[in-house]
This record gives C-alpha cells, sequence and structure tokens, in this order.
C-alpha cells in the first residue's frame, strides 16, 4: 500500500464508473480528492457518498464541463484554494461513438475529435502550474486500446483516440523539464453503465449478467474471459499516478484482459 497523505488528485469524470473507482481509491490511500463532472445532481448523490465512507477526508466535488476552458479553469482555481495544489491530474472523460467512416457526417467527427483532444487538453493547461510545484507530479489519461488497435465500427473515435495516444507521448517529452510525468491506460471492454443498459435490452431475459458478459467476452476475445471492471482500471491509473511508478513517463498499461492485439 503506498500513503498518499497530504497529497491532492484530481479527476475529472469522477462520479461514476472508472472515474468514481479511482476516486474511491485514492481516498483509501489517503489523498484529498477533487472530482468534476456535468451533472449537479449526482455530483452530491456522490459527494455525499463518499464524505460518509471517508469522513477525515477532504473531497471537493464541483459541477464544470472539460470543454468549457473557462469551467475548467475555474475549478482548477477551486481546487488550488480548498485544497492547495493538485499533485495528480487524472484526464478521465468521454464514452466512443458507433459509428463507420461511410456514415460519420463532418459535424460528428469535429465532436469526436473535440471531445477526446480538449478533455485532456483543458484541464492539463489550467492545472499544469500547480502540478509543476510537486515533486512527484503526474498525469494519467485515460484511454482507450482503440488507440492502437481500431475498430471500423468505431472510425472516429479510433482515430481521436490514437491522437490522445501521441498527444501522451508528446506532453510527457514537453512536461519532463518541469518535473511532471505523463502516462496513460489503454482499455479494453469495463464493466459499465453502457454495457449494462445493452445487458437490459438483452433478447434472453433468464440470462444473468455473469452470462450474457462473459459470452460478449468469447465474442470478443477476451483471454481472461470476462469485462474488467472498474477498479482493475483504477489499481493501473494508481500506479502511475504516483512515485510507484516514479521511473515511468509516456507510457501507456494495456487494461483489456488480453484482447490486445498490438505488439
Amino acid at each position: 500500500m503506498i500513503d498518499l497523505q497530504g497529497k491532492v488528485a484530481v479527476v475529472t469524470g469522477g462520479t461514476s464508473g472508472i472515474g468514481l473507482a479511482t476516486v474511491k481509491l485514492l481516498l483509501e490511500f489517503g489523498a484529498d480528492v477533487a472530482l468534476c463532472g456535468r451533472d449537479r445532481q449526482r455530483l452530491d448523490e456522490v459527494a455525499a457518498e463518499l464524505v460518509r465512507a471517508f469522513p477525515s477526508r477532504r473531497i471537493l466535488a464541483r459541477p464544470c464541463d472539460v470543454l468549457q476552458p473557462g469551467q475548467v479553469a475555474h475549478f482548477a482555481q477551486t481546487v488550488q484554494d480548498e485544497l492547495g495544489n493538485a499533485s495528480m491530474l487524472i484526464n478521465n472523460a468521454g464514452q466512443g461513438r458507433v459509428s463507420t467512416f461511410a456514415d460519420t457526417d463532418d459535424a460528428s467527427w469535429e465532436n469526436e475529435l473535440k471531445l477526446k483532444f480538449f478533455s485532456v487538453i483543458h484541464p492539463t493547461r489550467a492545472f499544469l502550474p500547480q502540478l509543476e510545484q510537486s515533486q512527484d507530479a503526474a498525469i494519467v489519461c485515460v484511454n482507450s486500446l482503440l488507440a492502437a488497435q481500431p475498430e471500423p465500427h468505431m472510425v472516429a473515435t479510433s482515430a481521436a483516440r490514437a491522437g490522445v495516444m501521441n498527444l501522451v507521448r508528446s506532453m510527457a517529452t514537453e512536461f519532463s523539464a518541469k518535473g511532471v510525468r505523463v502516462n496513460g491506460i489503454l482499455l479494453g471492454l469495463v464493466d459499465s453503465g453502457q454495457w449494462r443498459r445493452r445487458y437490459e435490452q438483452r433478447e434472453d431475459a433468464s440470462q444473468t449478467w455473469e452470462e450474457w458478459s462473459g459470452a460478449l467476452a468469447q465474442r470478443k476475445h477476451i483471454q481472461l474471459g470476462r469485462l474488467g471492471r472498474p477498479e482493475e482500471a483504477a489499481r493501473a491509473i494508481i500506479f502511475l499516478a504516483t512515485p510507484l511508478s516514479s521511473y515511468t513517463t509516456g507510457s501507456h498499461i494495456d487494461v483489456s484482459g488480453g484482447v490486445s492485439r498490438h505488439a
């Protein structure tokens, strides 16, 4: 176990799934955590849950759209004022878009590229001055295996994800002189609200989640035979965000259960 007492971590998209699992793990290890999301009601519910579970931790939950630079700058200032300088930034936002080249229009391309890039660019730009003040600062970008293993039915998302993987490498090189490490994770299929909704729409109502998701894993050729769990991705994020990976920058951890075919 690593002791994160006195450290401040920021998690965007922190109200559900991998983001929330990461928030909880950071709090378990002693960090003070700021999280943001666009749904104020959901934020309030999550914040109340976290305060009950971690009464000794400082927790800051604020509404923020990471595509709005003014909102992100305000969020960063609030974190600094109330918690102190952040030393860990977890960029975690955005789901995938299902579309082929033929049915992706210009507006859809622009929306997808903007979401994937600026959900990283805006928070990184806003928090970098704080991170530079830390002796062990780190940025972690939650990315997808699509970055290295594109799928034709997710052409826009695959292209955008590849760009973000390149961006991580570029930022790692530039920020190394500032003492800030930058890494990412490449996700395969992870249990999420999206997959749970598809499960609710299954044709065979008698199938349990384990049966349904196991069959999905088989069709997708996932070697471990199941979908990942949010906390499994969160553990990889924690490794990259903390001094456990102090000699690692510009890299990605594959969290795909063996579905990866890239070298």
